[in-house]
């Protein structure tokens, strides 16, 4: 079983990297459409202790792994009024969650599901798929609702990034200086100030130990200071970014090790929650969930250029590249900036989405007792 959930883990990537197919559905997706599809025709078991396994060990390590980079204090320094939009971003997301879940209330999940896939939802449109990773684990989300939720959601975040990219104008050239220093490009970004990007063996070995360190120290005080049964996910997360920050240099060393290790195991996430669900559950559920997750970016849209523009006075672009950073995360936000030619905006932008990965967990989870 663990041979399968990790071929299937590096199919749905490679899928993603060399196919149109794969780059349309998203690696995540991917993954869990081949498990499912494995799973209803009997190739792998529905229940396994490795799926259990997977999930708590691996998406444990993932989250730390995939916030190596978070140093909130190269954020606020770095971002200019682009951090403004993006938090303004966030609340519209969390304000469009409040007001979406009432009209619609995702009741084909069944019991109380509902509003923790509405949980997890937010937490990947203010950050991305890592948070809703630690919000349907925290919150114990069923293969099925996580299948459901990830295949409407992509087909809605698709169209919506056909939409901003239709209504962004590229770059207007007396708005952005020519200064060579300025001009980042993704791949600039991922060896900034001249280090090479490498994995070698010592920074595999270092990033595991780090991060099973912090999985450590955040499941000992979740025990110690909070009360029975609470998920440690979310204080792991905070430790991370806390020392992210504190020894910035250290940890965005290991940035590049880290994240390609959190993919890994992220990806096996998904694979076993495709693994463990009915496709028959997924089509029953999926219209509920499209309808659910188009609703609710349409009024984080709405809100977020009502209160941007009319209270801030913040550029459209600007704007729009906060709601592709919380819709979508860094990747897609920087990729977005540098398509339109908005060179200032992409480190920016890149930053700001590592910023929402280190907050939406928390956010998200904060609209449960809300939503409830």
């Amino acid at each position: 079983v663990l041979t399968l959930i990790l071929w299937l883990s590096t199919f749905g990537t490679s899928l993603e990297r060399r196919t149109m197919i794969g780059k349309a559905l998203s690696a995540p997706l991917a993954t869990m459409a081949i498990a499912l599809i494995f799973a209803n025709i009997g190739i792998i078991p529905f229940q396994s202790p490795i799926y259990t396994i997977v999930n708590r060990f691996f998406v444990p390590l993932a989250i730390p792994l995939l916030l190596f980079d978070s140093d909130l204090k190269r954020v606020i320094k770095d971002t200019g009024t682009l951090l403004t939009a993006f938090g303004v971003g966030a609340f519209a997301t969390v304000f469009a969650t409040i007001i979406t879940f009432p009209i619609i209330p995702l009741k084909s999940l069944g019991g109380d599901v509902g509003w923790r896939v509405a949980c997890a939802l937010a937490a990947r449109h203010i950050g991305g798929a890592i948070n809703f990773v630690a919000v349907a684990e925290t919150l114990n989300i069923g293969g099925d609702a996580v299948a459901a939720a990830i295949a409407a959601d992509n087909v809605v975040v698709a169209l919506y990034f056909a939409f901003l990219f239709s209504i962004a104008k590229a770059d207007n050239p007396k708005d952005d200086d020519d200064d060579e220093a300025q001009q980042f490009t993704i791949s600039e970004v991922a060896v900034e100030d001249g280090k090479p990007s490498s994995i070698t063996l010592p920074t595999l070995a270092i990033s595991l130990s780090v991060a099973s360190s912090l999985v450590t120290a955040g499941t000992f005080l979740t025990k110690v200071l909070l009360p029975a049964g609470v998920s440690s996910l979310p204080l792991i997360s905070t430790l991370t970014v806390i020392a992210a920050t504190a020894f910035p240099k250290f940890f965005s060393s290991l940035s590049e090790t880290g994240t390609a290790l959190g993919v890994i195991f992220v990806q096996m996430f998904f694979a076993c929650s495709g693994a463990a669900g009915s496709i028959r559950m997924v089509l029953e559920k999926a219209p509920s969930l499209f309808a659910f997750s188009a609703l609710q970016i349409g009024i984080h849209f709405a809100t977020l250029m009502a209160i941007g523009r009319g209270i801030f006075k913040l550029p459209k672009r600007e704007l729009y590249l906060a709601s592709n950073a919380n819709v979508g995360g860094p990747t897609t936000a920087a990729a977005m900036a540098q398509a339109k030619e908005w060179k200032k905006l992409v480190l920016p932008a890149l930053l700001i989405g590592i910023l929402g990965y280190s907050t939406a967990t928390a956010l998200a989870l904060g609209l449960g007792p809300i939503l409830l």
